[in-house]
């Protein structure tokens, strides 16, 4: 598992040297498009400018567009494989161009990330603890070392703070059974008791936007 720490390490220092021009080249028309479907269609799930109200759906707001871009990929080529990209996002992102996939990631990239919300005290100072030191006596690394300071992600890896806690238990289910096939969250999320997964997915909903 040291290795899986190192690794996981490695890639979270991996940042570009410079700022990716993508949503600079977007043309006004495709920006138009892009939030006409955000609100028309994907407003539906992910609410109103990505602030999702129903926690089975993700928050897309003040997401990364570099990571939302590859997701929508990934929904498209049909390679994401839990439950909701096989329900939902496969038939959803098949008709978008690469130059929507850009635009809609870079719309919901400039909105205002969500507001986190409350829970238990108890579980959300233990996922706290997991979150930024890991579970040594369980081979388990830290999220920190990916997901940074606050959960505010990076290019390549998203932005959970604020994100919904029953959405964040169901992604941690399926990266422990392979059915999202992450090698580094699975190697994380292999020896996660459910407890764990739970305070940690409630450390995040807690927290608010930064």
């Amino acid at each position: 598992m040291n290795i899986l720490i190192k690794a996981a390490g490695a890639m979270a220092a991996v940042v570009l040297a410079q700022a990716s021009g993508a949503t600079d080249e977007i043309s006004a028309e495709a920006r138009l498009a892009a939030q006409r479907v955000a609100v028309t269609t994907c407003a539906t799930c992910h609410g109103p400018q990505g602030r999702s109200i129903a926690p089975k759906f993700p928050t897309l707001a003040g997401q990364h567009p570099k990571y939302l871009a590859a997701q929508l990929q990934a929904f498209k080529a049909q390679s994401r494989g839990d439950a909701d990209a096989l329900g939902y996002m496969w038939g959803m992102a098949a008709p978008l161009s690469e130059e929507m996939i850009t635009a809609l990631a870079a719309y919901y990239g400039a909105q205002s990330p969500a507001v986190g919300s409350g829970g238990d005290a108890g579980a959300i100072a233990r996922g706290a603890d997991i979150y930024a030191n890991g579970v040594a006596a369980e081979g388990i690394p830290p999220c920190i070392a990916c997901h940074g300071l606050g959960a505010v992600g990076t290019d390549d890896y998203p932005r959970l703070a604020g994100q919904h806690a029953q959405y964040l238990l169901k992604q941690l289910r399926s990266f422990q059974n392979n059915m999202r096939n992450v090698a580094v969250m699975h190697g994380v999320a292999q020896d996660l008791k459910s407890s764990e997964m739970e305070a940690v997915a409630a450390y995040l909903q807690s927290l608010g936007a930064h």
